[in-house]
């Protein structure tokens, strides 16, 4: 503690710390990774090009299909707020075995644009996301595009993380061959994608359109956001973007 290292009582350090030197305590945020700045240096670098594409062509992001991977759970336990109960001066506190978060869980992998949800798997039981597995997957999506999104059958470009599935030769090979162009992701940056928060299936494809909009222009702020901030994270950080 700074007052025993000082040797003078708290309330002066407090006074010193918060009324004449105006600091205040403040808690770490926590971040996907310690980034060097090397990966700095790559993330401001692809915001940077995504950016200018953008400039050249405002519709790019109409091109863009956008996959992502997610577990869900059969159930989550009720929080300790969540079991709150209106009761009489009288009633007993009522009481709640603790439970823990269900093992039961499956994986929904999904494809979307601008506007909806264009193709989603529920990944089968004993299943891994391989190479092989994905290869077969972006074909299925690829046909689905092709009924859905005709009007970019031939000219859709697809947004994916960097999973190791995703980085696989093969899986390189088959979108070349495809003539299927990648949007780049820099390594460690999920806050650099798209993202629709939701928690079903069901509730996904009743989504309304502007949700899937909202969820893209906010996609193109946060590449913004990443130039402002130097290739720092910045979620959280309040970054005001035009």
């Amino acid at each position: 503690m700074l007052s025993d290292e000082l040797n003078i009582n708290r309330e002066t350090v407090r006074k010193i710390l918060i009324e004449d030197l105006s600091m205040k305590k403040i808690c770490a945020k926590m971040v996907p990774k310690n980034l060097s700045e090397e990966q700095k240096h790559v993330r401001m670098t692809v915001a940077q090009d995504c950016l200018e594409q953008l400039e050249n062509d405002p519709k790019l992001l109409e091109h863009v299909v956008a996959g992502d991977e997610s577990w869900f759970f059969q159930y989550d336990p009720e929080t300790k707020r969540q079991s709150q109960q209106w009761l009489s001066p009288a009633s007993a506190r009522p009481k709640k075995a603790r439970m823990s978060k269900s093992k039961v869980k499956t994986m929904m992998i999904c494809f979307f644009d601008s506007n909806k949800l264009v193709h989603k798997e529920f990944l089968p039981p004993g299943q891994t996301v391989n190479q092989q597995f994905y290869i077969e997957l972006l074909e299925r999506s690829r046909k689905r595009i092709i009924r859905v999104r005709p009007e970019i059958a031939n000219t859709w470009i697809l947004h994916h993380d960097n999973a190791p599935c995703h980085r696989a030769f093969s899986v390189m090979q088959f979108l070349t061959s495809k003539n299927i162009t990648v949007l780049p992701q820099p390594p460690y940056s999920p806050d650099m994608s798209p993202y629709i928060q939701t928690s079903v299936t069901r509730v996904f494809q009743e989504l309304p359109v502007n949700n899937f909009q909202k969820s893209y222009e906010n996609w193109k702020k946060r590449w913004t956001q990443c130039v402002t901030a130097q290739g720092e994270y910045f979620e959280g950080d309040h970054i005001d973007v035009p």
